[in-house]
C-alpha cells in the first residue's frame, strides 16, 4: 500500500464531512465502533488483524495539494463545484487528532465487540471509516482463514502459496502478512518476505521438468543447482515413478554430503499418492524426507486427507487462503454510538433495524474478557462512560449472568491519543505467537458467553423505546 491513503475513501464520507462543516458541526465529537456481526466461514471465532497497516494509514493522514485540487474539480448535478472553497481550505489544514483504541492483532474477537474504537472530532472520525474497514475486514478475514487451516493441519507446516491468485499486488501483500499472523509458517511471496520478515519457501514448477528431455535430467539439474533446497515436484508425468527417481537423486545428494528435502504432490489422489510416496521414501532410506502437498487445499480438504491417512507433513495452501475463497468478505461495519458538543455530556445513539442483528449498541464501548486461572470464561461489552457499574451481564442468548472484574482484561488498548501514536507494535513473529496463544485458549467455543453489561442493555432498550416518541 502507498504511504498516504487519505483519498482511499467513499465519496459519501466527504459529502457527509462537508455537510457537518456546513452545519457548524466541525467541532462536534463522536464515538464510532468498528465491529462485525457474524463470524466468517460459519465458524466460531475471528482472529483480528490489520492494525499495523491501519496505524500506518492514520499516521500519514493528510490532504495534500493534489488531493484538494482534485476535490475542487468535482461537480454536483448542477454542474457547479461540489465543495466550497472554505471546506477545501479546511481539509488542507486537516490534522488527525482523535483517540483510537483497538484489539491487538492476533486477538480472538466475537460478534458486536468493538475491534476498533475511534473517539474525537466528528469529521475526522467519519472520514476514516472506509479505509479502516477495508484494512481490518480483509486482514482479519485472511488471518481467520489461516488460523482455521493451521488448526486443521495441527503440528504440520503450512505454507501460504497464494500470490499468483490473490486480488492484485496489494491484496497479495496483505494476504501474505495476515496469513502469517493467522499461523502460517512461511510464504512463497518474496516481496512479503522482504517487507515483513516472513520466512519464504518454494520448490520448482512443472515448467522446470518440461524444460528437460527427461524427468531424471530435470531432477539431476535441480539437485545440482539447489542441493540444499531439493524438494522435487514429482507429478509431471507419473507420480509414483517420479518418487522413485527422487530416491535416486537423494542417494546422489547423500554421497555429496547433502540430503533430499522431500517431494511435492500437486495433483491426483493426494491421500493415496502420499501413502505410496511415504513407503517408497522409507524403503529407499529417506524417512526424514518431507511430503509436501498443494492443489486447492483448505481446512476442509486437509481434515479429509488426514482422516484418510495421508502422510503429508507440509501443506502449500494458495487460492482458497489468499482469496478467502468460500467467503470473500468479513462484513465488518463502522457505526456511530455517541455524539456531543465538545465539553458536554455524551448523547448515546442506536441504529435500528427490523433485523435484530443489525441493531447497534450505544455508548463508549469496550469489552471485558473475564478469566479464571488464565482461561477466558465470558466477554462483557460495556460502556466506559455514562453508565453505573453493575455486576451482571446479559449474554446474547438472553440469560442474565453475574460477572466480576477482579480477574480478566479489557480487550481494547490505547493506540492513539489526540492523534499521537502511543502504541509500540510487537514484531510480526511476536504477533503470530500471540495469535497462536490466544487461539489455544478457545478450544471449547460452542457455549462461550458474550453479551452486554446489564446497565448498557437497559440503556439500549430505553433508547429503542424512545424512538416510538420521535
Amino acid at each position: 500500500m502507498g504511504t498516504n491513503l487519505t483519498m482511499l475513501t467513499d465519496l459519501y464520507q466527504l459529502t457527509m464531512a462537508y455537510g457537518y462543516w456546513k452545519n457548524g458541526m466541525e467541532n462536534h465529537e463522536a464515538v464510532f465502533h468498528l465491529f462485525f456481526r457474524k463470524h466468517p466461514f460459519k465458524g466460531q471465532y475471528t482472529m483480528v488483524s490489520g492494525l499495523e497497516q491501519a496505524i500506518q494509514y492514520l499516521e500519514n493522514l493528510k490532504f495534500d495539494l493534489e488531493d484538494v485540487r482534485y476535490l475542487a474539480s468535482l461537480t454536483g448535478n448542477d454542474g457547479l463545484p461540489l465543495f466550497d472553497e472554505g471546506f477545501l481550505n479546511y481539509l488542507q489544514r486537516f490534522k488527525f487528532s482523535c483517540d483510537v483504541d483497538a484489539m491487538p492483532e492476533g486477538s480472538i474477537a466475537f460478534p458486536h465487540q468493538p475491534v476498533v474504537r475511534v473517539k474525537g472530532n466528528l469529521i475526522q472520525a467519519q472520514l476514516i471509516e472506509t479505509a479502516l474497514l477495508n484494512i481490518i475486514n480483509f486482514s482479519s478475514l485472511i488471518s481467520t482463514k489461516a488460523a482455521r487451516i493451521k488448526s486443521a493441519a495441527g503440528e504440520d507446516t503450512v505454507l501460504e502459496f497464494g500470490l499468483r491468485r490473490a486480488q492484485g499486488p496489494d491484496g497479495a501483500m496483505m494476504a501474505s502478512r495476515a496469513a502469517y499472523v493467522g499461523g502460517c509458517d512461511a510464504t512463497s511471496n518474496v516481496l512479503a518476505g522482504k517487507t515483513y520478515g516472513i520466512p519464504v519457501k518454494g520448490t520448482h514448477a512443472h515448467s522446470w521438468v518440461l524444460c528437460f528431455d527427461s524427468e531424471m535430467q530435470a531432477f539431476e539439474a535441480y539437485a545440482a543447482a539447489m542441493p540444499a533446497n531439493s524438494i522435487l515436484l514429482v507429478d509431471t508425468y507419473d507420480t509414483v515413478e517420479g518418487v522413485r527417481k527422487a530416491v535416486e537423486i537423494g542417494n546422489r545428494l547423500r554421497q555429496n554430503g547433502h540430503r533430499l528435502g522431500g517431494v511435492r504432490l500437486d495433483s491426483g489422489d493426494l491421500a493415496e499418492l502420499s501413502i505410496a510416496a511415504r513407503r517408497i521414501l522409507d524403503e529407499g532410506g529417506f524417512p526424514d524426507a518431507a511430503i509436501v502437498a498443494s492443489n486447492d487445499l483448505d481446512e476442509y480438504r486437509i481434515k479429509e486427507l488426514k482422516e484418510r491417512g495421508a502422510t503429508i507433513k507440509v501443506w502449500g495452501v494458495g487460492t482458497r487462503l489468499a482469496t478467502a475463497y468460500d467467503q470473500p468478505a468479513l462484513g465488518g461495519v463502522y457505526k456511530l454510538a455517541a455524539i456531543r458538543v465538545r465539553g458536554e455530556d455524551w448523547k448515546f445513539r442506536v441504529k435500528l433495524s427490523e433485523q435484530a442483528i443489525k441493531v447497534s449498541n450505544p455508548g463508549v464501548l469496550n469489552t471485558f474478557r473475564m478469566s479464571r486461572d488464565g482461561q477466558p470464561i465470558g466477554d462483557v461489552i460495556y460502556s466506559e462512560e455514562g453508565l453505573a457499574s453493575t455486576t451482571r451481564f446479559i449474554p446474547f442468548r438472553g440469560i442474565e449472568t453475574p460477572f466480576s472484574k477482579n480477574e480478566g482484561t479489557d480487550l481494547l488498548i490505547p493506540i492513539f491519543r489526540k492523534g499521537n501514536k502511543i502504541y509500540d507494535a510487537p514484531s510480526l513473529s511476536e504477533t503470530r505467537r500471540y495469535g497462536r496463544e490466544q487461539l489455544a485458549l478457545f478450544q471449547q467455543l460452542d457455549n462461550y458467553p458474550v453479551g452486554l453489561e446489564s446497565a448498557l442493555h437497559h440503556t439500549k432498550i430505553k433508547i429503542i423505546e424512545g424512538f416510538s416518541t420521535l
